[in-house]
């Protein structure tokens, strides 16, 4: 019999996927289940249309994520901090502090779990973050000026 599977199962298939069953294995187990439903020929019309869609979605998403990414690679932040004797900072600045200024200065909301900064930044001067864009992308690489409050870049 075949079937359209509705959710990944495991050694069977992923969601989408039209596969050929034991009649006994698709009524006893992936239907009472929902993890599948007979395949008809409007149905698989229809979760192909529906992966070419998601396909094509993805492909976009992933060509804004790169004109995304050579905007950012183009952008210097500058970011005031207290600083204390010996370029220290009073506190530091964190990914959360670089993903607010990327707002202030592109309007380009980030999760601040997208700027990978390995450790916050602690002293005053010119830094190099990544900022994952998306996962079919390479991460955009910023620049951060930190500089004295007051002082000009």
């Amino acid at each position: 019999m075949e079937v359209i599977l509705l959710k990944d199962v495991d050694k069977v298939g992923q969601k989408g996927d039209v596969i050929n069953v034991s009649d006994g294995y698709a009524r006893n187990f992936l239907f009472p289940r929902a993890l599948a439903q007979q395949a008809t020929a409007g149905r698989v019309a229809a979760v192909r249309r529906s992966v070419d869609e998601k396909a094509a979605r993805e492909r976009r998403e992933a060509e804004q994520a790169e004109e995304t990414r050579d905007l950012l690679n183009k952008t210097v932040l500058t970011i005031p901090a207290s600083v204390g004797s010996g370029d220290r900072l009073f506190g530091s600045i964190t990914n959360a502090d670089v993903a607010s200024a990327l707002y202030g200065a592109r309007k380009i909301r980030f999760d601040k779990r997208k700027v990978l900064l390995e450790e916050p930044i602690k002293t005053t001067g010119t830094f190099m973050v990544k900022v994952d864009v998306h996962q079919s992308v390479e991460p955009a690489e910023v620049k951060v000026m930190v500089v004295p409050e007051g002082a000009q870049a």
